[in-house]
């Protein structure tokens, strides 16, 4: 499988590596600086602790084990836990502080698919409830909660989480709690997850939600993409997280920035904020760069840019909906190649459902200062759909340097909009009236560089 999307990665981009190669940006900027790599003190190996790699053997103890010895050896320097090739099938475990998780090459961490025992966790407060049904909600197969300097590293080594008969609960409507995350963390600080391939996720692929200072590199994520909300990267209420140099091909939202869920999300209040996207490709039948549909502690400053996107749904899609409330402010979008896609731009307040019917209708979501600037497109059905809330128009939209072609021989929907205010600059297909006008900030303060 892993073949067959990068196969599907070089025949959707090799027409434009060009325009994102290290000389055509110039120097390459990375926010690795965010979280400095330490040297680990000690280094253990599974197979110290009893670790089988046949694909068969029940690693579960032997991974408790090796971390608690991590977690007891003191706070000078910690220790690296070397995973060596073979493939080691596990139920889900908990990391620890000033640890790090090394997978060699042809490593592999696999999801047990027993799911009859698998532990509950209670709901993040953010939320009030499972994602997807009332209630706990199974935790993620690797797990950190309250950890500090951790890092999950390697050569390429794969986390594989055996999402199938979770999504099969998932179609037959047999789940009784929401479905785990392939890796969360959470209230977590100081993370680093690079030369990983996580494949398979039962749910969202990699949360860390309440967090800081996170960095995510050179990641390649993989699930089928009738997989159902197996989103890519979701960072969640959280700050100063990187995403970058990365490749992303999944059922749903590739990197989609949240922060909780209506009245809930309001009252614990913690946004998303300092978030970086960069150099991330990929391709999904939902969105590739989005921020919500959860955003109700808000979202602010973030960029994304030099973006790859091949067989999309919409490519960059900013959403939320009556009753989330919160305030989606300073979102820079730029530098994104979007090829084959029913949408190329879609900034909607009428997306998402509701926990419960708690939620005030009235606590209507606050969008300002959207920037999205040098995109082009190709075979891209509609041109875009900015639809804002009739008592909370969207304000301060900015389009610049933007150019999308239809499919040979078809018609290209028009841009649609209502109740929302801004200004472009040389967008093809002309923008809807909503967006020409010339207002102070006007987009030609933002002209294609």
């Amino acid at each position: 499988m892993l073949h067959q999307f990068l196969v599907l990665f070089f025949l959707c981009f090799n027409v434009v590596a060009h325009l994102f190669t290290s000389s055509a940006l110039g120097e390459v900027i990375t926010c690795s600086n965010i979280v400095p790599l330490k040297n680990r003190r000690y280094n253990i190996s599974l197979t110290d602790f009893g670790g089988v790699g046949d694909g068969r053997t029940l690693n579960t103890k032997a991974f408790g084990e090796a971390i608690y010895q991590i977690q007891h050896m003191g706070r000078e320097g910690g220790a690296l836990l070397y995973i060596p090739p073979g493939v080691y099938l596990t139920e889900s475990f908990n990391l620890t502080s000033r640890m790090t998780l090394y997978l060699a090459p042809g490593a592999v961490i696999k999801a047990t698919q027993v799911t009859h025992n698998w532990p509950l966790v209670a709901p993040l407060p953010s939320y009030g409830r499972g994602r997807e049904l009332p209630g706990g909600r199974y935790m993620s197969f690797i797990h950190g909660d309250g950890v500090n300097d951790v890092v999950i590293t390697g050569e390429n080594g794969t986390i594989d989480g055996q999402g199938d008969i979770w999504w099969n609960m998932w179609r037959k409507r047999t789940l009784q709690f929401t479905r785990p995350s392939l890796l969360e963390l959470v209230n977590s600080t100081n993370i680093i997850i690079s030369n990983v391939i996580l494949i398979n996720s039962p749910f969202w692929n990699l949360h860390p939600v309440y967090c800081s200072n996170v960095v995510v590199r050179f990641v390649t994520i993989l699930a089928p993409h009738d997989s159902p909300n197996t989103d890519g990267i979701d960072p969640d209420s959280s700050s100063n997280v990187c995403i970058e140099d990365s490749y992303i091909s999944t059922g749903d939202d590739l990197v989609a920035v949240k922060s909780g869920w209506d009245e809930y999300g309001i009252a614990y209040g913690r946004p998303s904020s300092d978030i970086t996207i960069r150099r991330v490709n990929g391709t999904t039948p939902f969105s590739g760069i989005a921020v919500g549909s959860e955003t109700s502690g808000g979202v602010e400053n973030v960029l994304a840019e030099h973006i790859n996107l091949c067989n999309m749904g919409v490519g960059i899609h900013i959403k939320t909906d009556s009753g989330r409330g919160g305030l989606i402010k300073n979102i820079t979008v730029s530098d994104v190649y979007i090829e084959n896609a029913r949408k190329g731009i879609k900034i909607s307040g009428d997306v998402g459902g509701h926990p419960d019917d708690k939620f005030d209708p009235k606590a209507l979501p606050i969008v300002k200062d959207i920037t999205i600037k040098n995109v082009r497109g190709v075979k891209v059905l509609q041109a875009g759909l900015i639809q804002g809330l009739r008592n909370a128009p969207f304000t301060d939209i900015c389009l610049s340097g933007i150019n999308f072609l239809g499919v040979k021989g078809t018609t290209r929907s028009p841009w649609k909009c209502s109740d929302v205010f801004g200004s472009s600059h040389q967008v093809s297909p002309w923008p809807c009236s909503e967006l020409t006008s010339n207002q102070p900030g006007s987009c030609a303060n933002h002209s294609q560089v």
